[in-house]
């Protein structure tokens, strides 16, 4: 691996790429090359970042045209000495790589991703066995980077689909025993650009960071849909 890699980054004012010279480590990260073009070469890129330890899900983006975590992917995992990184696909560009997560959220929201368990048992704790916390506890790790969204081909060409992420979520807590609002959800995902309108291309299970694995969790929800599932 060289000293230095050439960082191209798409910028929306003439939506074409600016190139920079960076110089690297071997642990340096895409995210790291992206801030020293920021604060020491251009101050006007726009780019989205907070923990930089892959747990907010704030600096996703396409790296060399995957779906990535800008802070958990390392140059040293990148085939060459060319990084191009570009605003994450099927979400609306603000600035340069950072994208509006609006419809992501509205989806996510309209599953009810949340407990409900009312009335509450005030005289016991809701305990589950370790069959039943396994059911759902892999999907409970979505931190909602918006990568498998971006990695969805049915996302790019049906704007009202509910999309990997949130049907993912929904199979979360329809699978969760504590839950009573399973019939609810299903009712809520049972429509032509829900559950029936993914394709299972599975695209959005190969970028996931987290190993949630969307696609398996959208089949296992159609086996509560199709009544195969308690």
């Amino acid at each position: 691996m060289s000293d230095t890699v050439k960082l191209r980054i798409r910028r929306s004012a003439t939506d074409d790429f600016d190139e920079f010279t960076i110089p690297v480590q071997k642990w340096t990260t895409i995210l790291e090359c992206i801030l020293y073009a920021k604060y020491k070469i251009d101050h006007s890129i726009a780019v989205r970042y907070s923990c930089r330890q892959a747990t907010c899900g704030s600096c996703g983006m396409k790296i060399n045209g995957k779906p990535s975590l800008a802070c958990f992917t390392k140059v040293s995992e990148i085939d060459g000495d060319t990084i191009t990184v570009e605003p994450m696909a099927n979400f609306p560009v603000i600035r340069d790589l950072a994208v509006k997560f609006d419809r992501l959220f509205k989806n996510h929201r309209d599953i009810i991703p949340y407990m409900n368990n009312d009335p509450p048992d005030s005289s016991r704790m809701h305990l589950q066995s370790p069959e039943e916390l396994d059911r759902f506890i892999q999907f409970a790790n979505c931190i909602k980077c918006g990568l498998c969204n971006s990695a969805c081909p049915t996302m790019a060409t049906d704007t009202s689909f509910t999309g990997p992420q949130a049907l993912a979520q929904a199979y979360r807590y329809v699978a969760d025993s504590r839950d009573k609002d399973k019939d609810k959800r299903l009712r809520i995902i049972d429509d032509s650009h829900g559950i029936w309108r993914c394709h299972f291309a599975g695209s959005c299970s190969q970028v996931c960071p987290k190993g949630v694995d969307p696609a398996m969790g959208i089949q296992l929800l159609r086996g509560y849909m199709l009544g195969l599932n308690d």
